[in-house]
């Protein structure tokens, strides 16, 4: 079994943002050789999320707003951690979003549906933040 480690890095200006990263984990998975197998995908950071959905701006936006509504980026005071960084809220919606994507490999190829596609989603943004590509297989 051979084993493949990327790291990308992004440096988003807002807050939040939704970034397409097929492109890049389908670069990973060329560069490595691997046919059959596994790629894990995850932010390094734990105010970011990696998801699988469509790409839709309407999409995308709905998730801003819900999540927004389940975990409010303002007061700051309303949450505990927010003594530390103001970035409680990036917290919970990476929690509601979840860590990471693992997906299947074949042909060399991600094995992904019609509308597939990778996001990394940023919650706690303006610095560089490092995504992770780890790809398993033969």
């Amino acid at each position: 079994m051979k084993t493949y480690r990327k790291e990308l890095t992004y440096h988003v200006p807002t807050r939040r943002a939704i970034i397409n990263v097929t492109r890049e984990v389908q670069a990973a998975i060329d560069e490595s050789g691997i046919k059959e197998g596994l790629v894990l995908i995850n932010p390094m950071h734990i105010t970011a999320s990696v998801f699988i959905n469509d790409h839709e701006s309407g999409l995308h936006s709905d998730y801003e707003k819900w999540l927004e509504k389940l975990a409010p980026e303002k007061p700051y005071s309303q949450y505990a951690h927010n003594g530390y960084e103001d970035n409680a809220d990036a917290h919970l919606k990476r929690s509601l979003m979840g860590r990471e994507s693992v997906c299947a490999i074949t042909d060399g190829r991600l094995d992904f549906g019609t509308w597939e596609q990778l996001f990394y989603y940023e919650f706690d943004g303006k610095r560089d933040k490092r995504v992770l590509i780890k790809i398993i297989g033969e």
